[in-house]
C-alpha cells in the first residue's frame, strides 16, 4: 500500500467508527421535506454564485440521503486559512483548493469556498486546529439542524466540543 491508500483506509476506518452516532440524523433528514437551520428557520444555501456548488447532493444545501454516512450538514468558509487548510488538518486529500462546477452555472468551474463538511470531519477539525477559536467561519444559516441533533445524542468529547462550538459561533449558547 502506498501512503495515499493507507490514508484513505484510515479515513474510512474513522468514518466507520462514527457511523452509529450519525445514522439516526441521516434517517431523520431523509423524511424531512422542509430542512431547517440551527435557528429553526428554512435552511439556506451554503454555496453562492461564484463559488463551487456545495452539498452532498450538489444542490448548494447541507442536506443528505441515507448513503451519506458522513452527514454533510455543516457549512464552513474554506477560503480563509484560520486553523489551517481544512483538508490538511483533517487528513484528507486536498480537494479544498480545487475547483468544481459553479453554483448557478455548472458549465463553469469555480473555487471551493463555502462547503458542507462531514460532521465527523468538523469535530476532528476543531480538535486538530486547536479549538473552536482557531477554525474557519461557520455559515450558521446554512448549517443543518440535524448536526445539532446528532451531536446532542453523543457523549464523545469531540462531538460535545463540536456542538459547543456551533452553539457559540452561531449565538445559540446561553450566557
Amino acid at each position: 500500500m502506498n501512503a495515499a491508500q493507507i490514508l484513505t483506509f484510515l479515513l474510512l476506518l474513522t468514518v466507520m467508527t462514527l457511523v452509529p452516532t450519525f445514522t439516526n440524523a441521516s434517517t431523520l433528514l431523509e423524511n424531512d421535506k422542509d430542512p431547517k437551520n440551527v435557528y429553526g428557520e428554512p435552511l439556506q444555501s451554503c454555496s453562492k454564485d461564484g463559488m463551487a456548488l456545495s452539498g452532498y447532493t450538489r444542490t448548494g444545501y447541507c442536506i443528505n440521503r441515507n448513503d451519506d454516512i458522513g452527514s454533510h450538514h455543516i457549512c464552513i468558509d474554506l477560503s480563509s486559512t484560520t486553523g489551517g487548510n481544512f483538508c490538511t488538518v483533517t487528513g484528507q486529500p486536498n480537494w479544498c483548493s480545487s475547483e468544481m462546477p459553479c453554483h448557478g452555472n455548472m458549465s463553469k468551474e469555480c473555487p471551493i469556498q463555502n462547503w458542507c463538511v462531514c460532521q465527523w470531519a468538523f469535530a476532528k477539525y476543531i480538535e486538530r486546529a486547536g479549538g473552536c477559536d482557531h477554525i474557519q467561519s461557520i455559515q450558521c444559516d446554512a448549517v443543518n439542524v440535524q448536526a445539532l441533533i446528532a451531536y446532542q445524542k453523543s457523549s464523545e468529547r469531540q462531538h460535545v466540543e463540536a456542538l459547543e462550538c456551533i452553539e457559540r459561533k452561531c449565538g445559540l449558547s446561553e450566557f
